[in-house]
């Protein structure tokens, strides 16, 4: 285990590096290494590119990336579905209405409100796609997933409206919706990142009770697991990462879907090596996908969601198709 999660370690350094120097401006390593020493032989403007410009959005990518793949993750385990994933279930579309409304009602794209109100745009939609898909008290899993597609499609309609309505202040809003991360700054970053990390560590101290219930929940009961306390209090944290993500980010999908299949095929199903596994390896895609997103037109940025979705959505018609 510590030599896979070394091993991604080093890959993800080495994104983060070529992250930094790959862009519509090339800059050599040795000045991007300078850039962080503060040496006087860097250009000025260059070292702009690097610390104001790329490094928030380095982070940014980073942190959307470990925080979608520690999600869906979660919800491939907690409901056993090989297609659950933040995105899918409609819990990206919850936070992006609450963002939305925020913005429209000049709220603004504060570092607080922004946040909050994508966070309980995210947990009222997974409580109502929780609820639809409970009965008799049991949780139906192929109905909460087929509820959430559902659910998502009508808040992705609601954005659409809102949009229509608050057209001056949503003007930027389509770029936005399609997953952005030019807008990254170091105040956004400093607000979300401790609340995402810290719902991603207790996650992680869990897997070990993920692995018993993605055996089957009648077994985790047997073994002494809380498989009800798990789930909700598990549902809470990941909608609050992926409303806390769609915040600062927008919508950006698949990424919960793809990259814990990929750990998955590499390193077994062991949650206590998938889940730190996939938030590296998830952080390092999302790296790329912004790199990608920058030089693809370059100098035209294109929306790093399409990134995520070009390469997503066939993987999800293939996983679709083998269950």
């Amino acid at each position: 285990m510590a030599a896979v999660l070394a091993s991604l370690i080093a890959l993800l350094v080495i994104i983060s590096i070529v992250g930094l120097s790959v862009g519509s401006v090339s800059i050599s390593f040795p000045d991007v290494v300078r850039s962080f020493f503060n040496s006087a032989s860097v250009d000025e403007a260059n070292r702009i590119i690097i610390l104001d410009i790329r490094l928030p959005r380095l982070l940014l990518a980073m942190l959307v990336g470990a925080g979608l793949s520690v999600a869906g993750v979660v919800f491939q385990a907690l409901l056993r579905n090989p297609l659950a994933e933040p995105y899918i279930l409609g819990i990206s579309s919850g936070g992006t209405v609450g963002a939305i409304l925020a913005i429209g009602l000049s709220l603004g794209f504060s570092a607080y409100t922004t946040p909050l109100a994508s966070f309980i745009g995210s947990a009222l939609v997974m409580l109502l796609v929780y609820t639809i898909a409970h009965r008799h008290g049991q949780l139906d899993t192929n109905t909460l997933l087929l509820s959430g597609v559902m659910i998502g499609a009508f808040f992705n309609a609601v954005v659409l409206l809102i949009i229509a309505v608050f057209n001056q202040e949503l003007r930027n809003a389509f770029l936005w919706l399609m997953g952005n991360l030019s807008n990254a700054n170091m105040e956004s970053l400093a607000v979300v990142s401790p609340f995402v990390i810290l719902a991603s560590g207790f996650l992680l101290l869990k897997s070990k009770q993920y692995n018993l219930i993605a055996t089957g929940d009648e077994t985790a009961l047997q073994l002494g697991v809380d498989v009800t306390k798990i789930k909700r209090l598990s549902y809470l944290l990941t909608s609050l990462i992926t409303g806390l993500v769609v915040s600062v980010s927008g919508v950006i999908g698949f990424v919960g879907l793809i990259i814990p299949h990929i750990c998955r095929m590499l390193f077994g199903p062991d949650h206590r090596l998938l889940m730190p596994a996939s938030m590296l390896l998830g952080a390092s895609f999302m790296i790329v996908a912004d790199v990608l997103s920058r030089v693809i037109l370059a100098p035209t940025e294109i929306p790093v969601g399409a990134v995520t979705a070009a390469i997503g959505a066939p993987v999800f018609v293939y996983l679709l198709k083998r269950t």
